[in-house]
């Protein structure tokens, strides 16, 4: 247990905070942008951030995850070469985020061009995470861009200005780049070209990019597939009802950075009561950060969904189906990092395809009938799939629960983690170990 206190301690902490505060400044930023426009605009709004984040997500191509692996083992022999592995993942990224803003120009309008900035932004800021440093992806991803996009969005609200709010949204990518940039620049050796790196990062990159896409649109297609089959109003109700549903996805992201490489470590040696050691504790970790937040916004629902506007109050059982199917995703913990670690990512991608499916098709049956309450339906269905599955499959393989003997013991270990993590600064994560050339 006190390996995943100190992973928790060292970089969990640090994601955690991040994300309550970018989670926190886009609940403000859709609060913001349902009371100051009507809902058809709202939701016109809402799509095309949908579609941006989509496309993006399609056109980082997973090269962040590649490039955080072979930049965390190139340490061992001193970074040789690691500069070639930063252009092989960042120049195939960018010629595939330019031909997506070319491809998506007349849907998107200017923030089309922003694309390759923010698949660039992203993609250096993993970078930054293969050197062991958490804090530019914090800073970045968890601050100055949520910050950023709230401040400019009012500003535009403000003075009346509709039609500039998806530029107002995406301009802060554009520092964002810079200090990105700035904050690798400091971490990456001269060292001479190594032959082979982009073959290297490919292969092992190449798999996992098309999991890494139908990722990216299983997250957000739900809002774009709203508004073209109910229309824009429909997509600003579910938008502001499932907006809570980022905080089980950035505290699950946060944890398991933390997490992930001890996992990989743990089951690449056989080490099963140590995988199901770190399963169950950041599982107990995961219930305990999201679940009051659950409870709470489905007991207040109908008084805070009223702070976006009068008429989105009936988006009250929307929500109390989001609650509930996060629920059950968080206690299924960090199923598919599991999976994944276990270097299933075959079955992981044949799971998320599964989920989509079924979202796809419970969303064009239910949509048009019951607008946003059948979006959520088919985006709960999506969502069980995407845990259950992998659920199944790590029980039957490996014997693997998410709760167990190591649960309490993590739950008693909580308050004392938390105390002595806020005494420290921003730390800096460990690269993964166990992980030779």
């Amino acid at each position: 247990m006190a390996a995943l206190t100190s992973a928790i301690r060292r970089g969990g902490i640090a994601g955690v905070s991040g994300a309550a505060f970018g989670a926190f400044a886009q609940f403000v930023l859709v609060m913001v942008v349902t009371r100051a426009v009507p809902p058809g605009d709202a939701g016109a709004f809402f799509a095309v951030t949908a579609l941006s984040l989509m496309a993006s997500g399609i056109a980082k191509l997973d090269a962040g995850n590649g490039l955080v692996y072979f930049v965390a083992r190139a340490k061992t022999y001193d970074y040789l070469g690691i500069s070639g592995y930063i252009r092989a993942a960042l120049v195939p990224c960018v010629v595939a985020s330019c031909l997506a803003a070319a491809l998506l120009h007349a849907k998107l309008g200017p923030v089309a061009a922003l694309l390759p900035v923010m698949v660039a932004c992203d993609v250096l800021l993993a970078a930054t995470r293969g050197f062991g440093s958490m804090r530019p992806t914090v800073l970045v991803d968890g601050v100055l861009v949520p910050f950023a996009q709230l401040v400019l969005v009012a500003a535009v609200c403000a003075a009346g200005a509709v039609s500039w709010l998806p530029l107002a949204w995406g301009a802060p990518y554009a520092p964002a780049l810079v200090v990105a940039w700035t904050a690798l620049r400091g971490r990456v050796p001269r060292t001479p070209y190594l032959p082979g790196t982009v073959r290297d990062l490919w292969r092992y990159t190449a798999p996992r990019s098309v999991a890494g896409a139908i990722q990216a649109v299983f997250q957000r297609l739900d809002i774009v597939i709203v508004a073209l089959l109910a229309g824009p109003a429909q997509a600003a109700v579910y938008t502001a009802a499932t907006r809570f549903k980022v905080v089980g996805q950035l505290v699950g992201q946060g944890l398991a950075q933390a997490v992930q490489p001890r996992l990989v470590t743990a089951l690449a040696a056989g080490e099963r009561a140590r995988a199901a050691e770190l399963y169950q504790a950041a599982t107990a970790w995961l219930v305990l950060l999201t679940w009051p937040v659950w409870l709470a916004y489905a007991a207040l629902a109908p008084w805070l969904l009223r702070l976006f506007g009068p008429s989105y109050g009936s988006a009250a059982p929307v929500a109390l189906v989001l609650a509930g199917t996060m629920m059950v995703a968080t206690a299924c913990g960090m199923v598919d990092v599991v999976l994944t670690s276990a270097g299933h990512t075959g079955r992981s991608l044949l799971n998320l395809v599964a989920a989509i499916t079924c979202t796809v098709a419970l969303d064009v049956a239910l949509i048009p009938a019951h607008g946003a309450f059948g979006a959520v339906l088919g985006w709960s269905g999506g969502v069980l799939v995407k845990n259950l599955l992998p659920l199944w499959q790590l029980h039957r393989r490996y014997g693997l629960h998410p709760f167990g003997r190591h649960t309490l013991p993590a739950l008693r270990g909580s308050a004392a983690t938390w105390r002595t993590a806020a005494k420290q600064s921003v730390p800096a994560t460990e690269p993964p170990h166990g992980v030779r050339p």
